[in-house]
């Protein structure tokens, strides 16, 4: 597996930007060391183009010929190697080269099969969802079932104008699309990936956590009122050394606190690692939207059962530094031969500024979803969060998006970001 030929640009008349994407990728499909036959386009705009998503799309599809299948959406920034996009007008494009057999455009138009049934079998899927549609958290779990490793990863689409998603098939896989025209609004889209087409998904969390692990022992619905058999309010109070009897102190505290939810103990079995000092990806990081005096609860973003793990957070910029330089390395270390002539890694160690593409971490392309509230300027510089995925990986072609909550395994997240690779043989 080549490279996948990338571009990415910036420009208030979309025309420009398009036109300086198309110059990225053609000189990328002129190279020897990128594929040269691609058929699936993942495409990422800015909200300031959604409202000319439709003649975006209808404008690369008819310039690249050869792309038969479209997907993506839109967000409040996007990213690719080395840059982010943030309150711009922009867009990005990733050319992937798989075998038409192991992949599969979906949409609200043509849903993806049950994991039993039909021909195509999806091992994971990329998932675009927006965050209005009803119940879009069952939705994301649902859709995990239909695939045969129980994992998609992706995210909510983020804008502040419509929200957008691109799913695009010329192939024929795409049944009953009509005048849709494949930019649609609502629900679930993507490209589901059989298990010939080789990914490798990490999560990285954006959050310390500022307490122990507490048991929730007792809640009603979204109000968790007890917790180690203790009333709730008053485990947290304690945890963050405050009091209401100094309310403004005490509310200060509260709204910089967020909570981590994490499986109860009989099944943290098959859970990740979870390191010193940092949440694992079994941990869903929801905000706390009330206090309940009177039953002496906390009220959260999510409705939690009885034997659930809670510990309190709160956001970190260092944390989340750590934690995404340990998943990068983590997935270079499991792509990398075990032993390597000097002249390789000489070149895999190279200065950032020299480290150009290299066969021997067999990344053909990467697709990372960060949550809106992270990006550079919470890793305290712009397109700082994009700068230290290709310190890692190094110069590596990579597109994606700043969401409104990520998608991992079967879940939403908050405050995390979602790095996956698409990976060569040896």
């Amino acid at each position: 597996m080549k490279l996948f030929p990338y571009g990415h640009a910036t420009h208030p008349q979309w025309q420009m930007a398009a036109g300086l994407v198309l110059a990225q990728l053609r000189a990328h499909l002129a190279l020897p060391g990128y594929a040269s036959a691609p058929t699936l386009a993942l495409l990422y705009i800015t909200d300031h183009y959604a409202a000319h998503a439709q003649d975006i799309l209808d404008h690369l599809s008819a310039e690249l010929p050869d792309i038969t299948d479209w997907s993506g959406t839109v967000g409040v920034g996007i990213a690719s190697n080395n840059v982010e996009y943030f309150d711009e007008p922009a867009l990005a494009v990733m050319l992937c080269e798989l075998p038409h057999d192991q992949y599969r455009v979906f949409s609200g138009v043509s849903p993806l099969p049950p994991a039993s049934g039909g021909r195509f079998k999806a091992h994971t899927a990329l998932v675009h969802a927006d965050a209005a549609t009803p119940d879009v958290a069952e939705l994301v779990d649902e859709m995990a079932q239909r695939t045969d490793s129980g994992y998609v990863f992706g995210g909510l689409a983020s804008s502040r104008s419509s929200t957008v998603q691109f799913a695009l098939s010329g192939h024929g896989n795409v049944k009953g699309q009509g005048a849709a025209g494949g930019v649609f609004s609502g629900g679930l889209s993507g490209v589901a990936f059989g298990r010939g087409a080789a990914l490798m998904s990490r999560v990285t969390q954006g959050c310390r956590p500022i307490s122990a692990d507490h048991v929730i022992t007792a809640c009603d619905s979204n109000v968790v009122t007890e917790l180690d058999g203790l009333p709730a309010l008053d485990v947290m109070l304690a945890d963050l050394s405050t009091s209401l009897d100094q309310p403004r102190e005490a509310l200060a505290k509260v709204r910089m606190t967020l909570v981590g939810l994490s499986p109860s103990a009989d099944t943290l079995n098959d859970a990740p690692t979870r390191h010193a000092g940092q949440f694992g990806a079994d941990v869903l990081v929801r905000h706390l939207i009330g206090l309940d005096p009177s039953r002496k609860g906390i009220a959260i973003a999510e409705m939690p059962t009885v034997g659930m793990k809670l510990a309190f957070c709160e956001r970190n910029a260092e944390a989340a530094r750590a934690d995404l330089i340990r998943i990068c390395a983590e997935i270079r270390e499991e792509l990398e031969p075990a032993e390597l002539t000097l002249e390789v890694a000489t070149a895999l160690n190279a200065p950032e500024a020299e480290s150009a593409p290299h066969a021997a971490r067999r990344i053909a392309g990467a697709i990372y979803v960060s949550c809106s509230g992270r990006g550079g300027p919470h890793f305290g510089a712009p397109s700082a969060e994009l700068q230290i995925v290709r310190r890692a990986l190094g110069d590596v072609p990579l597109v994606g998006f700043f969401a409104d909550g990520e998608i991992a395994r079967h879940h939403l997240y908050g405050y995390t970001g979602v790095l996956t690779v698409f990976t060569a043989g040896d």
